[in-house]
């Protein structure tokens, strides 16, 4: 850094950071708009957020309490620093591919009247928070109990909640739950109750009244602590911290992590932004955090093809999972994923052969296991292969010696420091066998993409499967899919399994429940979802069923995405979103509203005047046609009902 960089890299500092007192302090972006201010109240510490000169959450409780030690008060700050951040890094399985952090950090170390320390790290991006609590060894004990984490977030008045509960351990279908696969609802007043009365799943939107908005999260999870959700709004209206249930792994290990010391806590991350265009694109689930291991390979990811979710446990035999094989092939697909009960309907001999009939077509084969030891009654095999070191080591290699290219894990048993270990397991010895993973029936994913390099996504979401379960799934489907880009998939990548083809959701396509949005609809979160393998629910009649234009779509649409950019929207009601995939954007709408939609965008990326067009008939026929963008880069879009729009067009030069 030369001299004169140097001298305006301390001016940046003093605006940045500012000490009103001995006990307060504050710190902001570096476009100085997003402020947090600490302050010490009778030896309690408390954070506040403004954006702008406006309060987004009021004054809010930090600190930890150990077993024995309390970390929460009577504490004095006895040092603090700060520092600029600004790191470039690449991870292609997120929506942005290379990204610039810059950030401001704020170190505090406080010290209770037992010389216990604490320090209080703040890093915050223009329009992003993350915090964490880093905790010195200052005596004899090494380790430390978390019994209480006291981090709350207190909201204005005028907030509303975009919330979906977290499950009581133990419950759902071959107690499977919680598996983070529970609905919405929108715009909630606060203080209202959760389903199950245990908080909420991570991440949570909040609407600040006519402030804007903040969505809340966790990221940098792994072996060493727990998975944390938020709960029930407190008497004093206070939304914190909660640990998982003791009854979760069917309670079987502490619901409380333990820390050796020194360690530090997960980041709590808060996007913050007067409108939602940050929440969409935010990318602090993966600014914060660093790679666990090195990747054994070049990993590859793409698209699937995906018996299972509409032929369902009856295609999974040899000679229907070659039909998928051939589908892939024909759609120049990536992979086939071979669903539960292989091991018995298929065998391993039969598995081997697909592998070889697979790599014939260039199509690499994938298997899905049921992560089950003692934690869930689900019937389906392989069982007690993953669970433990020994056996999943075991089937491990006989993939690798094989020719697997990855595999999907199903039914964890929740949020657990040993689950959080499980995880870690599975894909760190996967790694070590050139496996990709996917979770399914499982938590959260925080920070996992770039953490892990052959993490692929988890599901953690009401997904496809349940279009094919329920009716009430498939007319609240469009209402559901316009949440995601704003909450679950804005904070890690989310394996949905979409692009259901068939009207009538069976093997047939002549029964079962009834797809209610359109065809172009179904492509449009084909870009709307996003995960760096997307195991797609086409099937092979749709080859002759659907129109040219439909499969040439599915053909050509990427998984792996350079940029990411927020158009227009209101989750449950609408979005519209670009990402750009090398030269070509792929800007995708759908309307959840019960009435036809007309709305004008402004796409300034793109170049030329003339775009490729997928959209909606009056009937709610697919249709596609070359339309021509008005001077200003501006395009009026008329979306149906539960339809969608899709835009394709080259990148402008210079963007």
């Amino acid at each position: 850094m030369s001299p004169i960089r140097n001298i305006l890299y301390g001016f940046l500092l003093l605006f940045c950071f500012s000490k009103s007192s001995a006990q307060d302090l504050s710190i902001s972006s570096p476009d100085k708009n997003l402020t947090v201010k600490l302050s010490l109240d009778q030896g309690k510490l408390y954070y506040q957020v403004l954006l702008q000169g406006k309060e987004m959450l009021e004054k809010s409780p930090l600190g930890l309490r150990g077993s024995q030690v309390d970390l929460s008060a009577n504490l004095r700050l006895i040092n603090n620093g700060s520092k600029q951040i600004d790191e470039t890094y690449s991870e292609p399985k997120i929506k942005t591919s290379t990204v610039r952090y810059q950030a401001n950090e704020l170190i505090c170390k406080f010290e209770n009247p037992n010389k216990n320390q604490i320090e209080v790290v703040f890093r915050v991006s223009n329009n992003d928070i993350a915090f964490r609590y880093q905790i010195p060894q200052t005596g004899e004990p090494s380790n430390l109990t978390i019994e209480e984490e006291l981090t709350g977030y207190n909201f204005p008045a005028a907030t509303t909640t975009f919330l979906t509960p977290q499950a009581s351990p133990m419950i759902g279908w071959m107690k499977t739950k919680p598996s983070y696969e529970e609905e919405y609802t929108p715009d909630q007043a606060m203080g209202i109750p959760s389903k199950y009365g245990v908080g909420y799943t991570f991440p949570a939107l909040f609407h600040v009244g006519d402030k804007g908005w903040i969505l809340l999260s966790e990221t940098g999870v792994n072996a060493l602590y727990c998975g944390s959700k938020l709960s029930e709004r407190t008497k004093d209206g206070i939304y914190k911290i909660a640990f998982p249930e003791i009854g979760e792994n069917n309670g079987i290990g502490s619901a409380k992590p333990t820390m050796a010391l020194p360690g530090a806590t997960p980041w709590r991350t808060l996007t913050v932004g007067n409108n939602l265009k940050p929440i969409v694109e935010t990318t602090i689930p993966f600014d914060v955090v660093e790679p666990q291991y090195k990747a054994s390979k070049d990993y590859s990811f793409g698209r699937s093809t995906w018996s299972w979710l509409l032929w369902q446990d009856d295609s999974i035999n040899f000679d229907d999972q070659k039909k998928f094989i051939d589908l892939s092939a024909e759609m120049g697909y990536e992979f086939v994923l071979v669903d539960n009960w292989w091991d018995t309907k298929i065998g391993r001999d039969k598995i081997e052969q697909l592998v070889a009939y697979g790599k014939d077509k260039d199509v690499g084969v994938c298997l899905w296991y049921n992560s089950n030891g003692f934690w869930n009654d689900a019937p389906q095999g392989p069982k007690n292969g993953m669970n433990t070191a020994v056996a999943r080591k075991r089937e491990m290699a006989w993939m690798q010696r094989i020719g697997i290219k990855g595999i999907k894990v199903d039914f964890f048993g929740g949020d657990k420091q040993e689950t959080m270990k499980l995880y870690e397991d599975i894909l760190s010895d996967a790694n070590s066998y050139g496996l990709t993973v996917i979770f399914h029936g499982c938590t959260l994913p925080r920070g996992w993409e770039r953490m892990y390099p052959n993490f692929v996504g988890s599901e953690a979401v009401l997904a496809s499967e349940n279009l094919i379960f329920t009716q009430q799934a498939n007319d609240a489907e469009a209402f559901n899919a316009s949440l995601h880009p704003f909450i679950r998939n804005a904070v890690g990548s989310m394996d949905f399994g979409p692009v259901l083809l068939n009207k009538h959701h069976n093997r047939e396509n002549n029964g079962g429940t009834i797809r209610k949005t359109t065809e172009t609809f179904q492509l449009a979160t084909a870009v709307l979802f996003q995960t760096p393998v997307q195991n797609f629910g086409i099937t092979p009649n749709n080859l002759n069923e659907m129109p040219i234009h439909v499969i040439d779509f599915m053909k050509h649409v990427p998984t792996i995405w350079d940029e990411t950019v927020f158009i227009d929207g209101y989750p449950g009601k609408y979005c519209v979103m670009a990402r750009r995939h090398g030269d070509t954007w792929y800007i995708a709408g759908i309307n959840a509203e019960e009435k036809e939609k007309t709305i004008t965008v402004s796409l300034p990326m793109l170049s030329g005047k003339e775009v490729t067009l997928h959209s909606d008939s009056s009937d709610k026929q697919p249709q596609i046609n070359k339309v021509n963008l008005q001077k200003n880069k501006q395009i009026t879009l008329k979306l149906l009902s539960g339809g969608g729009v899709i835009i394709t067009g080259k990148q402008i030069t210079g963007i």
